[in-house]
């Protein structure tokens, strides 16, 4: 038996954030030239920092907002302007780090002009998601900065660590948008546990960041050398100034730091330039569809964010980048805890005269205590969400060699994120041999029944996907939807089915591939073909290019 539910509760916390405020900086300049420096005698774009820089603007493109916004965008971005990305004199970057109010130390070197090099040449597609994020996210960091006294160029550091993207993870296991370790978030007062991990959370984890910066900041009495420690530890830090025979400043103990250290302070310094300068470099904002107005207010119950999105009629997924914070969708609250729910501003009211609809929908399925004490953090056969038998059919589906969980939603016409649900898959794990439950409304499920019984190539066909002997071979490594077929190259921009289709040839890039066909963009490409890194393409794949109008 349910126990009795307590009288909902929802307080609303301050007033409406507008998220495009323009915040005017005063601050001193303090610039150091490379006349004033001895620049490092060598430096390599493949060191940890450019390939940490690179994996989180990759990642970008696994927020849904950002999908939602690169779908329905009306763009007059070209991929032949790339052709006429300007270039700069040594000493025109120089006089624009200048002119940048800021109290950190802006230095110009080859190695700082490496890496603008990486977001105004090589990686513009990123900057500008970044620079359509920022508008949504620099309001936040820089009020939250001014509160603890924080530089507000320091909110460009979130572009080195996270790209913006509040579910960023490292190789090392930071998290968030601003990569903090387990340890130091917990020293820093954000709550960590198996249904809340706030360094996601871009407000309380901001708050955070500030106060570690301004700690470093005590320690050294330097805002560069606070940052190399922000990254690396003071420990390393203090271990570098002591091999350099206690030198006090950032590119006086640059050999004696860590490698990634020695890349960090550069993309900064790399990064706010962008940032500030990137429409010399013809980059612009990419359209993003954020919530231009917000409201975060506080429930005093649990709820689950499928609720709130079902009777709100928001997307779930937007519900989740809003509040990224709630790792099991869960919000935990309590009558003496109570959590905070952000939302659309237009939704506010709904939130509040429905909270009694949101907490009692589907309260038996979201919230049966036995079933959340039992379930298993890995995947275990004996224990799966069972919905109910008078509104849905439970089929079943055995996993067989080279399947994984994008394809098997694809053929039963789901989405991935329910079949890991339904299954408790942690981390998309399946094996072969595996029984996978999947359920479909009443009604709906007769023409899925033979799928368990069909052959890769009748699964895909059944699904309308392209087929080829190659496709078959995939393995199981993840979820996603399945991988582009190849065939020979002999059959190279020709259409097939309702696509025009091209063949990768060696040397090929996204980029040059659009440029083939006018009004194709390398994102459209990328999208249509679920790649996430296009430095991933293959002599002989074939990939889609646009419709057959």
């Amino acid at each position: 038996m349910m126990k009795k539910r307590r009288k909902k509760g929802i307080t609303i916390l301050i007033g409406v954030m507008l998220f495009f405020t323009v915040v005017s900086i005063n601050s001193q300049d303090t610039i150091t030239s490379s006349d004033t420096i001895t620049p490092p005698d060598t430096f390599t774009m493949e060191g940890e920092a450019a390939l940490k820089t690179g994996d989180n603007l990759d990642s970008l493109l696994n927020l849904w907002y950002v999908n939602q916004s690169l779908e329905n965008a009306v763009d007059d971005y070209s991929p032949e302007a790339d052709t006429l990305i300007p270039d700069f004199t040594d000493s025109v970057y120089l006089q624009r780090l200048a002119d940048i109010p800021s109290v950190v130390d802006l230095t110009y070197n080859r190695i700082v002009k490496n890496y603008i090099n990486v977001y105004t040449r090589k990686r513009r597609e990123q900057v500008r998601i970044m620079l359509g994020l920022s508008e949504y996210y620099f309001p936040i960091f820089e009020e939250v900065f001014d509160y603890y006294g924080v530089p507000y160029e320091l909110k460009y550091l979130s572009i080195i660590e996270s790209a913006l993207n509040p579910r960023a993870v490292s190789r090392a296991g930071a998290v968030g948008t601003w990569q903090f370790m387990y340890s130091t978030g917990k020293q820093y007062g954000l709550t960590i546990n198996s249904l809340v991990d706030e360094r996601r959370d871009p407000v309380a984890a901001t708050h955070a960041a500030a106060r570690f910066l301004v700690d470093l900041y005590e320690i050294y009495n330097d805002w560069t050398m606070a940052l190399a420690a922000y990254n690396c530890g003071p420990g390393n830090v203090n271990k570098a100034i002591r091999r350099s025979g206690g030198k006090r400043t950032f590119w006086e103990i640059y050999y004696f730091l860590p490698r990634e250290t020695r890349g960090y302070v550069p993309a900064f310094i790399a990064a706010t330039y962008t940032m500030n300068y990137h429409s010399e470099h013809l980059l612009n904002s990419a359209p993003l569809t954020l919530p231009r107005y917000t409201d975060t207010l506080v429930v005093h119950e649990q709820v689950h964010l499928k609720q709130i999105a079902e009777v709100l009629g928001i997307p779930i997924h937007q519900l989740r980048d809003m509040n990224p914070q709630y790792r099991q969708d869960v919000v935990p609250a309590t009558a003496k805890q109570g959590y905070s729910v952000k939302v659309p501003v237009e939704l506010t009211t709904s939130l509040i005269d429905l909270q009694d609809s949101i907490f009692s929908y589907k309260d038996s399925v979201f919230f049966d205590q036995g079933k959340m004490v039992a379930t298993p953090l890995r995947y275990s056969s004996r224990h799966r969400v069972d919905l109910p038998a008078d509104k849905y059919d439970k089929l079943y589906y055995t996993v067989r060699s080279g399947d994984n969980v994008g394809f098997i939603a694809d053929w039963y016409d789901v989405r991935a994120s329910d079949l890991r649900y339904w299954n408790n898959i942690s981390r998309n794990m399946i094996r072969t041999g595996q029984k996978m439950v999947i359920y479909k409304p009443k009604g709906k499920s007769s023409r899925y029944r033979e799928v368990n019984n069909m052959s890769f190539t009748q699964k895909q066909q059944f699904a309308g996907r392209p087929v080829s002997t190659s496709s078959a071979s995939n393995t199981a490594s993840g979820g996603g939807a399945a991988s582009p077929a190849t065939t020979s190259p002999a059959s190279a921009d020709t259409g097939s089915g309702d696509w025009v289709t091209y063949v990768v040839k060696q040397g090929d890039t996204l980029w040059e591939i659009a440029r083939k066909y006018p009004g194709t963009t390398e994102t459209d490409i990328a999208r249509l073909n679920n790649i996430t890194n296009s430095s991933k393409i293959r002599p002989g794949q074939v990939i889609r290019v646009k419709p057959i109008i």
